[in-house]
């Protein structure tokens, strides 16, 4: 067991890594503790070590974790030698780095905690705005074209409706004017069909009764006779319908005022002034 053990790559690594640990532990060795001082401790070797790993594929040799514990240390001084230098002040990259970090802290606050039922629905009922089903329309439709039509388009709107109306046999697509648009559609949301035929025809569509032809509807391509199949009104969704989309935006929400409330927290620590324009102007003329 211990032989086997003994020849496995992976103890080699950890001996590795542990022996130039401690090398480098005795070499940086000093009788006080000092503000200056650079500890690479053992967990830092296997963090890097396993980030080689991950990237290559393969454990690092030893002049490879040397040489990944030569680069730390080499970050670490030109890290604290820049902040000596106050290379971190008014860098528009840092601060937004920092700020980025600052806001994922109170996000990952906010987005750990999971609403229970009673919040979710008591969320419903405070936005019922925000989750209502679309209205849903199934329809037939015999398109007109102006560049077609010209100044007789009404007229033929007319004589198309006096057609289906009195023959209802009648096959709607020898009636109307090619078109991409879609003849037939199964209900379908009242936005979706605005996205096709424009808002202004799904508006219009939605007051049409159901059950008999109808026209002109007015759309951006031209005009329509229209034959409402079926017609069910927008309505507000029940907890189960809306639930994925309620847990999302409450967490949203709560990550907003969490975010809200931490930043009127911290903001008592400091004193804003924001100094106006003519503070800042230089003084003109000359003086007396």
């Amino acid at each position: 067991m211990i032989g086997r053990l003994l020849k496995e790559p992976l103890a080699h690594f950890l001996v590795l890594a542990l022996a130039i640990f401690a090398l480098y532990g005795a070499l940086n060795r000093t009788d006080e503790s000092r503000s200056d001082e650079i500890v690479v401790t053992g967990g830092k070797i296997e963090q890097l070590a396993g980030l080689f790993a991950k990237t290559w594929q393969r454990p690092p040799t030893a002049s490879e974790i040397k040489g990944l514990i030569d680069d730390h240390v080499k970050e670490e001084i030109l890290y604290r030698e820049a902040l000596a230098l106050g290379l971190d002040k008014d860098d528009t990259v840092i601060r937004r780095r920092l700020r980025l970090k600052m806001e994922f802290l109170s996000q990952a606050q906010s987005e750990s905690a999971t609403p229970s039922e009673a919040e979710l629905e008591a969320f419903l009922k405070g936005n019922p705005d925000r989750f209502r089903i679309d209205p849903t329309l199934a329809f037939r439709q015999v398109f007109l074209s102006p560049e077609r039509r010209g100044e007789t388009i009404e007229q033929d709107v007319a004589s198309v409706l006096e057609v289906l109306r009195a023959k209802p046999d009648t096959d709607p697509a020898t009636l109307g004017d090619p078109t991409i648009l879609p003849l037939e559609l199964p209900p379908t949301r009242k936005a979706s069909i605005g996205q096709i035929f424009g808002t202004g025809f799904a508006e219009a569509l939605a007051q049409t009764p159901p059950g008999e032809w109808a026209g002109p509807v007015k759309s951006s391509f031209g005009l329509h006779v229209v034959h409402v199949g079926e017609s069910r009104t927008g309505r507000s969704a029940t907890l189960d319908e809306a639930r994925d989309s309620l847990a999302q935006e409450w967490t949203n929400e709560r990550r907003r005022q969490t975010e809200e409330a931490q930043l009127a927290e911290r903001l008592r620590r400091y004193r804003v002034r924001i100094e106006t324009q003519a503070e800042n102007a230089a003084p003109t003329g000359r003086s007396p």
